[in-house]
């Protein structure tokens, strides 16, 4: 399939006068950063346009996860314009973009967000906006915490806003409010997020193909029914009577499956690089007499099986969904992890508030066979974007850059794999590999963390590959101490290869491997 580069960005200002906004059209003349209080945008009210004087930003309301020093104070002065859309009744989509006031690099990022996430997304604007980007973030139309979906009871415009509308109105507002400020459209604008971000991104690839030059979908949770479902199954064996693997035992799971995996690769380094490639029952840890903190009941062994394998439909014996990787342990205890005292409300919210519309539904009564299809009909085609003909994002350029720490607890690192593996069957094209790169990221957590190297520059490899059209044939990758010093790196490999030590040099230098094919 031959693919043609179509640029979008300029050709688009036509179309955004006609249908989006009157106040900027015909000569696209700069405006100050005030006069956007005015700007007049389809369905849009700008309830702010100010300059923010260099190192003074401080967010309207603090963000559920701030942690660590803030990332604004050494931010130049810029624009901030804030705003809510409404394109339908019972919507109010909340957004902010960020404009550089001096050294635009003539592009936009916007940034995604994570779980039920009904906040912007600030720190994580701080970052493009530094290196000169055009920020960009919404609430996803609805107040509250990412671990809450309570919102949807009684609101399903908000639903289709967090499902896709809103990113989609994000993108179209965002690049209006960069012509009326700068005079010119963005050069590029690209989409960057993880989990719920990840799953932006993909909806915004499958649905909206002219949003973004080029997208990184990270961890995406794509296919949030089967997700769920996966962690209420989980939930129902872990919590019955005896299934609950305690904090402490995790540490003495977690190293007999690297005991078990670590060394195929030819380097231990307490990083698994191919968990597919490792075989492991946590039978084996079975303890012979009474409960130990060195071996698990038989109850823990069927709840560690459990996150291991698949979700299963009982009655057909269908494999519907992956479960976690081996070398993912260590984060059972966290977010959604289902090593916790209480199934996540993560897992339970999409059923309870958005599915069966029932507060306080009882997860144990969820049965496979029966509330998979329900919910799918239900919601499937609002939140499942799992759809793998992108041929019209990739016939216009659309660069998608996608990553997936093997480690993930929260999101199954096969389910990446299993969309990639879709897509390159749907397209059957030979070529498919200059438009999508799926990255893995051995010991990598939930976006980030664990004990792999975490720390990569996901934007300056998508940014590089549209400007040059050259794929990245590899990505560095860091770990950091505690006290921020770097003590190893790696290079990321674009699956299915994976990164081989060479045979000399350190194994805590990225120039002691190559990206290879993985032998089996």
């Amino acid at each position: 399939m031959n693919r043609t580069f179509v640029p979008s960005a300029r050709g688009a200002l036509k179309i955004i006068c006609f249908t989006t906004f009157v106040a900027v059209c015909g000569g696209a003349v700069a405006g100050t950063c005030e006069s956007l209080a005015s700007l007049e945008l389809k369905d849009t009210k700008i309830a702010a346009a100010q300059v923010v004087p260099a190192g003074a930003y401080m967010p309207t309301k603090p963000f559920f996860m701030q942690m660590g020093p803030s990332p604004y104070a050494s931010l130049a002065a810029f624009c901030r314009v804030a705003g809510n859309i409404a394109p339908v009744p019972d919507s109010n989509i909340a957004f902010e973009v960020w404009l550089p006031l001096e050294g635009w690099n003539n592009k936009l990022v916007a940034v995604g967000n994570g779980g039920y996430s009904g906040e912007i997304w600030f720190p994580f604007m701080a970052g493009p906006l530094g290196a000169g980007y055009v920020a960009a973030s919404t609430d996803t139309g609805h107040e509250g915490p990412p671990l809450d979906a309570s919102f949807a009871l009684k609101h399903p415009a908000q639903v289709i806003d967090f499902g896709y509308r809103a990113v989609h109105e994000l993108a179209v507002k965002a690049k209006a409010i960069t012509i009326a400020f700068y005079g010119s459209p963005p050069r590029h604008a690209y989409w960057n997020g993880c989990s719920t971000g990840g799953r932006q991104g993909l909806a915004e690839a499958q649905r909206f193909p002219t949003d973004f030059d080029g997208i990184i979908a990270g961890a995406p949770a794509n296919y949030m029914t089967r997700l769920s479902a996966k962690y209420v199954v989980a939930s129902q064996v872990i919590h019955n009577e005896g299934g609950l693997i305690p904090p402490e035992k995790l540490p003495m799971l977690h190293h007999a499956v690297l005991a078990a995996c670590d060394g195929l690769d030819g380097v231990k380094d307490d990083v698994i690089e191919d968990p597919s490639r490792c075989a492991f029952d946590p039978a084996s840890l079975h303890c012979a007499g009474d409960d130990a903190p060195t071996c698990l009941t038989s109850a823990q062994v069927v709840s560690a099986q459990t996150l291991y394998g698949p979700l299963v439909n009982p009655r057909t014996r269908v494999n519907l969904f992956p479960g976690v990787s081996l070398g993912s342990e260590l984060g059972w205890g966290e977010g959604i992890g289902a090593m916790v005292p209480q199934p996540s409300t993560l897992a339970t919210g999409i059923f309870e508030f958005i599915v069966f519309k029932k507060k306080g539904w009882d997860y144990l009564t969820f049965d496979v066979a029966r509330d998979i299809p329900i919910s799918e009909d239900a919601v499937g085609a609002t939140l499942d974007d799992i759809d793998p003909n992108l041929a019209p994002f990739f016939d216009r350029g659309g660069k998608l850059l996608q990553y997936h720490g093997w480690a993930d607890p929260g999101i199954p690192a096969q389910n990446s794999i299993d969309y990639y593996e879709s897509v390159r069957a749907t397209l059957d094209d030979p070529d498919l590999d200059r438009y999508y790169r799926l990255f893995m990221v051995p010991g990598m957590g939930h976006c980030a963390g664990g004990a792999g190297p975490d720390r990569f520059d996901a934007l300056k490899a998508l940014d590089a590959w549209v400007e040059t059209r050259r794929p990245p044939e590899t990505i560095i990758a860091s770990r950091m101490t505690q006290d921020g010093a770097v003590d190893r790196t790696r290079p990321l490999c674009p699956y299915p290869k994976v990164a081989v030590y060479r045979g000399s040099g350190s194994t805590d230098a990225a120039a002691g491997f190559a990206c290879a094919e993985p032998s089996r």
